[in-house]
């Protein structure tokens, strides 16, 4: 079983983040639509949105169920991250950013932990 290091704080950066971070990022002058094909951009929001779904309803299992112990969240929590990263090899900060606080807090209010 995995465990979650709870203490762990992702890194602040400037600006709004949003799950579209995860698309490719855009060169001053170039919309993400510029550097990436129609096909490729709806490949890589599909993947987004499946990823948000695995997101909601890690989320959802785990504020519900009554019988998930912590060590069960923990690793479903870790799958989730490795999942993300699979995914997006390169997004481990936007995850960081965007799910990670989520998961995060939820960790802390069921199984009320520091």
């Amino acid at each position: 079983m995995g465990s979650m290091d709870l203490n762990r704080e992702p890194q602040p950066v400037a600006g709004s983040v949003s799950p579209d971070t995860f698309c490719t990022q855009a060169q001053p002058n170039q919309s993400p639509e510029e550097l990436q094909s129609p096909e490729e951009l709806q490949e890589e929001r599909r993947k987004i949105r499946r990823l948000q779904m695995v997101v909601n309803m890690v989320t959802q299992v785990i504020a519900q169920d009554p019988n998930l112990g912590v060590e069960q969240a923990s690793e479903m929590v870790a799958d989730t991250r490795r999942l993300a990263l699979s995914m997006f090899p390169d997004k481990e900060l936007a995850f960081n950013l965007i799910f990670w606080p989520r998961l995060q807090r939820l960790m802390r209010e069921r199984y009320r932990m520091q």
